[in-house]
Parts: C-alpha cells; structure tokens; sequence
C-alpha cells in the first residue's frame, strides 16, 4: 500500500509513478522478478492514471484532442514493447531500466 501512495503521490505531482517509482521499489522491496513488476505497475496505472485524468480534466488542465493523438500510438507502442519484453530477460530489462533512467537524468539537467 505504501508503493501505491508513493507512486499515486508521485504521479500527481510530476506525471511519473509507475515506471519510476513502483517499478524499482517491487523489484527492490518486494523482490519481484522485472516482468512482474512492470506487469504489476500497469496494471495499477489503469486506475491511477484514470483518477489523474479525470481530476486533471476537472481542472481544464488536459488537452484531450492531444491526449488521443498521443495515446493512440502509445497503444501501438505498448504491443512493440510487450513483445521484444519477451526476448529479454529480466536482469537485461533491469540493466536498461537503470540506464534510461540516468540518461533521462542527465539530459533534464543539461541546458
């Protein structure tokens, strides 16, 4: 319970918490295998990102014509990634889950 408040916490605030937040901390804290872990933070993205939206909408904060010019695609992207996940191995995915985490670091922080 306290992975999901972290996560839900994080997402409102900065539009990540699934991947960066309960990610690592399943894999971490509860010694799940990367595949589960992934699996298990979109599986509970179904419900935070729902509740963000709508509360996100309420506000006027959300493009919505945007919203289904990204999300369409990201769906097609999701089938792209579920099936090279599947080639992979858990310690590979880890491995990479780090290392796009400090490029991305990197590269907010450059001018």
């Amino acid at each position: 319970m306290a992975i999901g408040l972290a996560s839900g916490m994080f997402a409102s605030l900065f539009g990540v918490g699934g991947g960066l937040i309960m990610v690592p901390l399943l894999i971490g804290l509860l010694a799940y295998d990367a595949r589960a872990a992934t699996a298990t933070s979109l599986a509970a993205i179904i419900y935070t990102a729902s509740f963000s939206a709508l509360s996100h909408g309420a506000l006027g904060n959300v493009d919505w014509g945007l919203a289904l010019l990204v999300g369409l695609p990201a769906m097609g992207g999701v089938a792209l990634g579920v099936a090279v996940k599947r080639r992979v191995s858990s310690r590979a995915l880890t491995y990479a889950f780090a290392a796009l985490l400090v490029v991305v670091a990197v590269w907010m922080l450059l001018p």
